[in-house]
């Protein structure tokens, strides 16, 4: 528990997720806490791929973590909630820096909960009562609080800009519709809004349509898988079976293989013995014979010699002896022949059969479109050069153009320029007036102290100091950081990126396949960041500069 006097902050017990006081509070092993059904339902949507990562760090865990809810944390919220919540809340009905304040408050201000279009004037819930009371406020048109309400008046006669010309693209007061925009094609602005609406809807549709589409090739996309995956499963169990029977045919064979091999070796060893025995005993008995022999021959009585010696003729007579071939080795020659023969033909059996096995693996049942590879070298990229020209109408008053229009600057104060519903008004931002789809490459040269290189949609909110209209802090706009020491990309959430430091950087861009390269351009080509997305309209080129006297120029590529 809290001791007694500690100040609770209720945005430290907030779940990054959903924004709210800790619910059933769980804590990763990076130290990030949120909501036990809030991580677990951002987990549920990463279920196809094979990490889990922290939203706030980043960092990846290979097995999904399991979760148990932390006793003590959820005691601090409690306790939260019982003392720092209430005191916190009084607090919350004031403006802050980053509020729309109520202007008819005096002393401290209140927090506006709507701004009127007609009085141009932001109210808080006390002073907005008599719009919602009197008949006289009856017709004005309320909206959520904004800052930017001066916007609507015209700095020329110091009226409300109710008119739009179509002529110039811009709105404007009544006066000026008979005045400087004279003899312009007018209409209110609430025809014009009427007219763009139509189109926004109609863009919207064929996007949500789109977005339909592709719903269903993801979930045919899934059956497809779950099907290889059945598929596959089923074929390792089936093949496993056959082989196993190959192996014992193979086994049962060369058992065959062996019987018939012992049966004739025993055959042979029979009949080798047969004649060996009979080899012997014509030894045994010619040995008899010559020591007969040689009894007649060692007497010394020559008579006894020559009485005896008839008898020699009868013991010299012997058959003659078999003649016998013998072949070392090749017994089995046959047998051995017809085995390797055998194993050959398996070989080629398996060989041909691999072949068609793997060929007929790597065909794909599901037709997607491969992109084209992405260039190799410097000289590969220059065949997709696209030249840039900013447009003025995009350009903050404190950017100042040259080089044709490829070139800006941060000057210290506001530059004249006229009003444009495009232009930039908090952050020191610029557009290409080329829109992008393709393939395309470009490259910025910068000076200063830090930049961003950045492509957009051109519906990015242009007014205000909110994520809303900055390059890279939101969905509508990818962003690359640079300065002195580091790079970062930002798509809503920044992501740190080493890489050489270099004063000119190269953007490719496919739309079609969804590719964005950033590039660190010098002797050599260095890869920063590549992002893999899907792009829903054309693109524009843009910057945003910080400090006066900050340079980038979009390099006219021969």
């Amino acid at each position: 528990m809290a001791q007694k006097g500690t100040k609770l902050y209720p945005e430290k017990f907030c779940c990054s997720i959903c924004l709210d006081l800790l619910k059933d509070p769980v804590a990763l092993s990076c130290g990030h806490s949120y909501c036990m059904k809030c991580i677990e339902a951002h987990w549920d949507g990463e279920d196809l791929k094979t990490t889990y990562s922290c939203p706030q760090c980043r960092k990846t865990f290979t097995q999904r973590p399991v979760l148990d809810k932390n006793v003590l944390l959820a005691e601090l919220v409690e306790e939260l909630k019982k003392t720092g919540l209430q005191a916190a809340a009084a607090d919350h009905c004031y403006a802050g820096d980053e509020d729309v304040s109520c202007d008819v408050c005096t002393g401290r201000k209140m927090k506006a909960v709507k701004s009127c279009l007609v009085c141009l004037v932001s109210y808080c819930e006390k002073h907005l009562q008599p719009h919602y009371e009197s008949p006289a406020f009856k017709k004005h048109q309320l909206v959520e609080p904004s800052k930017n309400l001066q916007e609507n008046i015209c700095s020329r006669h110091d009226e409300v800009m109710k008119m739009f010309c179509r002529t110039d693209q811009q709105l404007i007061c009544y006066l000026c519709s008979v005045d400087k925009h004279k003899g312009h094609d007018t209409v209110s602005a609430a025809a014009e809004r009427t007219e763009r609406q139509k189109k926004l809807e109609e863009s919207r549709l064929n996007i949500q349509q789109r977005i339909q589409d592709r719903q269903k090739d993801v979930k045919l996309l899934q059956q497809e898988m779950k099907d290889i995956r059945v598929s596959a499963d089923k074929t390792v169990e089936d093949s496993e079976k056959m082989f196993t029977q190959m192996i014992h045919l193979i086994q049962n064979r060369s058992s065959e293989v062996e019987q018939q091999i012992r049966s004739q070796q025993e055959t042979e060893e029979s009949r080798v013995k047969e004649l060996q025995e009979k080899l012997e005993q014509e030894i045994k008995d010619l040995e008899r014979k010559d020591a007969e022999l040689k009894q007649i021959s060692d007497l010394e009585d020559h008579n006894q010699f020559l009485h005896k010696y008839p008898s020699v003729s009868a013991l010299s007579e012997s058959k003659p002896s078999s003649s016998i071939n013998i072949c070392p080795q090749r017994h089995f020659e046959d047998m051995t022949a017809a085995v390797k023969e055998l194993r050959d033909q398996l070989q080629d059996i398996l060989k041909n059969t691999w072949t068609n096995l793997s060929e007929t693996g790597t065909q794909s049942h599901v037709l997607l479109p491969q992109p084209e590879p992405e260039p190799k070298t410097r000289a590969g990229f220059l065949k997709y050069s696209q030249e840039i020209t900013l447009d003025l109408n995009t350009a903050h008053r404190k950017l100042l153009l040259s080089e044709g229009n490829r070139k800006v600057k941060v000057i210290k104060h506001q530059h004249f320029y006229p009003d444009h519903p495009d232009r930039f008004t908090d952050w020191f931002q610029i557009l290409s007036k080329e829109s992008l789809t393709g393939r395309c490459y470009w490259e910025v040269e910068w000076r200063g102290d830090r930049l961003y290189v950045a492509v957009s949609y051109k519906n990015i909110c242009r007014t205000g100091s909110t994520s809303e209209s900055a390059f890279g802090l939101n969905d509508k706009s990818w962003a690359l950081y640079c300065d002195t020491y580091s790079y970062k990309f930002w798509y809503n959430i920044q992501t740190p990126i080493l890489g050489p430091r270099s004063s000119r950087i190269g953007v490719y861009l496919d739309h079609s396949a969804g590719i964005l390269s950033f590039y660190s351009v010098s002797e050599t080509m260095i890869l920063l960041h590549r992002v893999q997305t899907t792009f829903t309209e054309p693109l524009h080129a843009g910057v945003r500069l910080y400090y006066a006297g900050n340079t980038a120029e979009f390099i006219k590529l021969t």
